[in-house]
């Protein structure tokens, strides 16, 4: 039925029908379906006391549940196998209902599907509107209801609904920043729309190319392309810095800036690009996101500016403080206080690194908010619900050898659940014994079954003939294409790498002990393997934090050469400023209790690119003051960028934002004691100074 409400969710029919088919599906193999507790019972007790217990069910008042009447069942097996395959959970209505008892409440299970696509990540909580106003429905007309609410849908959406405002806060938040420093150094609306301008077509060129070569862009893509605001207007803004106050041909003032701004350019989308070296589509749109983006943006203010850029620029106050900020900054020269700060840079990193960490455990990274967390674990405990991350696959050359080494497994299973590890399992093998399994089972039934009626039938002085059962075991194919195998047909892969296999569930799998008691338990079986998905997904994480340090390393050294080629002796001038604050960064973290992972590596390569454009620009144009305010406007908006990613609630931006917070800091405010001294000249650099006329 349809839920009302806003609602995009279709409840699924009741069970009741199909446990009811199932009961008349399996009736012909009763006899070759056995617990292994009825196993054991049948060979432990002795024919007498059968005898007594099976007349006891036929004419005693009060009895256990039947599923069959008494000549089909006399020794009473067929409730439990059901009860078994049930989980244990205690049903209300012997018939099969989606209707449970457990934790002292009735429960009523609503399976739903979703009319749209499950995972519509457009950023609007249409699953959650839809659950509330059915829930607001039901509470009109019955009162209280406790509704948990469970699925990966809802998660994902939840993670996509967070995601959105993020992007939204980030990006606006960025923006806004970049365009009110700009007001406050220029006190002029040209350079707040040249700038917006020249954002606009980056991130428009960036998605439409994105989008091009990938089909679609994803959420977080867009997410960490909010990094983007933070490097793009440096060129915007520099052309204005350099244009404020003075007259400058507009042409001869390009021809001045274009070498800083190209090479400024090169390296950061070079460090940018060292991301798609990496076999891993997410980082590669992140890439290719960042260095399209930049280009746009440095064409737009290279080819535009000269163009629209008419009038004279004032200098205002808040520029001119900033400019004259410069000289407040010392040049480190061999003595006493380089000596001393190099001890403490030194110092901090060492014990810092000391201290390190790393960490690629991919359950880190959930962000599901505390509600939903609580009710997954609750309806998990309640339904007895399997973990989806880590199970065993059994593979065999025909079904009969899967079904069998399924056996050999569960019969592991079995002590492990009683050893309180995991609450149980679900396989194919608990439907449908292998054949051989089926014949030990009807041969020890008929056995007991014929001993206790001959028995019943002596005290009764009577004919007690046995019902009869099907000849032949129940295959594999047959019950696939019934509809009795609907609750785990899905775990049955008929043609896996050209054989058949099949998977073990495991229920109630909720603690670290767990899964490494279980790990150890496909040994020695063979075609028995055990998965963990999480183990699996923080093994690959931990494959990209160490592809990703080489790269940031090798980005490390291809930057060097590119400044080499220009600035030739003075290029470690530009680069190590950015060298010292990636050390220092990975140091502060550590201090903090903060671990290294694959996200802290991918911020240390953003900041390769971002921070290694102030060093060029104060090399570029030495002790330029024009310079000096364009590093200082880029530093802040794109400090203040990072600054929201820092509070996100997503781990893994919260962890991008946090490393940028302290880098982007830091590389600021060492770039000026790396700057050349007033005697220095570089013939390489033209001096702005010498084109104001």
């Amino acid at each position: 039925m349809l839920l009302r409400g806003d609602a995009e969710l279709r409840v699924h029919e009741s069970s009741g029908e199909w446990f009811a088919q199932a009961q008349a599906f399996y009736l012909p193999w009763r006899n070759r379906l056995l617990t292994d507790a009825q196993r054991a019972h049948l060979r432990e007790v002795d024919p007498d006391t059968l005898a007594q217990d099976a007349l006891a069910r036929l004419f005693g008042p009060i009895g256990g549940p039947r599923l069959s009447d008494w000549r089909r069942d006399p020794l009473g097996l067929w409730p439990d196998w059901w009860n078994e395959r049930a989980g244990g959970l205690e049903f209300s209505d012997p018939a099969g209902s989606d209707l449970l008892r457990a934790d002292g409440r009735d429960w009523a299970v609503l399976r739903y599907e979703t009319t749209g696509s499950a995972f519509r990540l457009d950023g609007e909580p249409h699953l959650q509107n839809a659950i509330a106003a059915a829930t607001a429905a039901v509470q009109a007309e019955v009162g209280t209801v406790r509704l948990l609410s469970v699925g990966v849908p809802l998660h994902a959406e939840a993670a996509a609904v967070r995601a959105s405002f993020e992007i939204g806060t980030i990006g606006v938040g960025s923006l806004f920043a970049v365009l009110l420093f700009v007001w406050l150094a220029f006190g002029s609306l040209r350079p707040i729309l040249l700038v917006g301008l020249s954002l606009v077509i980056g991130v428009a060129a960036a998605v439409s190319v994105t989008a091009l070569v990938f089909g679609q862009v994803h959420v977080l893509t867009l997410v960490f392309g909010a990094s983007l605001v933070g490097v793009a207007e440096d060129y915007g803004i520099h052309w204005f810095a350099c244009r404020q106050g003075q007259r400058v041909a507009r042409w001869s003032l390009l021809r001045a800036l274009l070498p800083g701004l190209a090479l400024a350019l090169a390296t950061s989308a070079l460090a940018y690009l060292v991301l798609g070296v990496a076999a891993f589509s997410g980082l590669r749109q992140m890439a290719l996101f960042s260095a399209v983006g930049l280009t746009a943006a440095f064409f737009t203010a290279v080819l535009w500016f000269p163009w629209l850029d008419h009038g004279a620029l004032p200098t205002t106050a808040v520029s001119r403080r900033i400019g004259a900020s410069l000289r407040a900054w010392p040049i480190l020269r061999r003595g006493a206080g380089s000596f001393v700060a190099a001890i403490v840079v030194l110092g901090t990193v060492c014990f810092g690194l000391a201290r390190l960490h790393l960490s690629d455990d991919l359950r880190s990274l959930a962000n599901s908010s505390a509600a939903l967390i609580e009710a997954q674990r609750k309806a998990g405990t309640l339904l007895r619900l399997p973990s989806p991350a880590q199970f065993f696959l059994v593979r065999g050359d025909d079904a009969e050898q899967v079904l069998q080494r399924e056996e050999a497994l569960t019969a592991r299973l079995r002590d492990s659940a009683a050893a309180g590890h995991i609450a149980g399992w679900r396989a194919v093998s608990d439907w449908v014994p292998s054949r051989q399994r089926q014949d030990d089972n009807a041969a020890l039934s008929d056995a007991a079954e014929s001993i206790v009626l001959a028995r019943v039938a002596q005290q009764l002085e009577e004919e007690a003939p046995r019902a009869e059962h099907g000849a032949q075991a129940l295959t594999l194919q047959v019950w696939l294409d019934a509809s009795a195998s609907l609750p785990a047909r899905a775990l049955w892969q008929p043609n896996l790498g050209g054989k058949p296999a099949s998977v073990v569930l495991i229920d109630g799998l909720s603690s670290r002990a767990g899964v490494d008691a279980l790990a150890p338990l496909a040994a020695g079986l063979p075609g028995v393997e055990w998965i963990d998905r999480t183990a699996q997904m923080s093994s690959l994480l931990g494959h990209y934090r160490h592809v990703m340090t080489l790269l940031l390393l090798c980005g490390h050294a291809l930057v060097f050469l590119v400044l080499l080629l220009r600035y030739g002796r003075h290029a470690w001038r530009a680069s190590l400023p950015t060298v010292l604050a990636s050390l220092l960064t990975v140091a502060l973290l550590a201090l903090l209790g903060q671990p290294l992972q694959l996200f802290n590596i991918l911020a240390l390569l953003v900041l390769l690119g971002m921070g290694i454009d102030y060093g060029i620009f104060l090399l570029e144009h030495h002790d330029d003051a024009a310079s000096w305010l364009a590093v200082c406007l880029g530093a802040a908006s794109t400090w203040l960028s990072f600054g929201l990613l820092a509070l996100s609630s997503t781990p893994a931006l919260r962890a991008f934002g946090l490393t940028l917070l302290f880098g982007i800091g830091l590389v600021w405010l060492m770039s000026p004691l790396f700057r050349r001294r007033a005697v220095e000249s570089s013939p390489s650099s033209p001096d702005l100074e010498s084109h104001a006329h």
